[in-house]
């Protein structure tokens, strides 16, 4: 292939499809690991996702695309002293009624160590001041974590109405049951574009590897 003349008599890049070009890859966003905590996966935990494994294994498969400013993980830990409608949900919950630093509301051994900002919150959903800061101005939110039905659902429906983009990771996601988890992906995906549903392989194609 012969190389263009550009005006200035100097050889322009040649054009076409066997011309080399850049791949500008899109910034993924912020990455919001959404409560990968103990109570949500130990077997005998009454709030256990039966499918936190797969969730886990979604979700490390996300990590090395975000830099670690860009990642931060989320904690649902008790109120002190619930108010409102909430002592009605730990009157039937009291074995969660735990100080922020109880074993249950740690974050999972094989994801402890990649958990280098943390924000906790006594509410189902996680977006509020700290993620909003985080994200800045004109951002993608990537929500992955448990449960889909309940705190990655209240994130994302708040999230939205804020006018950000989000994108829930099905497979890196868990739901109180396999139903629920399908229900709940079904109506997020009703709120497009504010919220697509996609896949851990669908993040990755437009992000390249960051050492962490």
């Amino acid at each position: 292939m012969t190389a263009r003349t550009s005006p200035g008599g100097e050889a322009a890049p040649a054009t076409g499809p066997q011309a080399p070009r850049d791949r500008t890859v899109t910034p993924p966003g912020l990455l919001a690991v959404i409560d990968m905590q103990r109570v949500f996966a130990e077997p005998d935990s009454p709030w256990a996702a039966p499918r936190f494994t797969e969730a886990a294994t979604g979700v490390r498969r996300l990590l090395p695309a975000f830099a670690e400013e860009r990642t931060v993980f989320t904690r649902f830990v008790a109120p002190e002293r619930p108010e409102g409608a909430w002592r009605a949900y730990y009157d039937r919950w009291p074995f969660a009624l735990r100080p922020p630093d109880a074993r249950l509301w740690e974050i999972v051994d094989e994801l402890a160590d990649d958990t280098g900002d943390l924000v906790d919150a006594p509410t189902f959903g996680k977006w509020g001041p700290g993620l909003a800061a985080r994200l800045g101005t004109d951002g993608r939110l990537v929500l992955a974590g448990v449960s889909t039905d309940c705190c990655v659902l209240s994130t994302a429906l708040a999230a939205a109405d804020a006018g950000v983009e989000v994108l829930v990771v099905a497979d890196a996601c868990a739901g109180a049951t396999d139903e629920s988890h399908a229900k709940a992906l079904y109506v997020l995906d009703l709120y497009r574009p504010l919220i697509r549903v996609v896949t851990v392989d669908e993040v990755l194609a437009q992000s390249r590897p960051v050492p962490r």
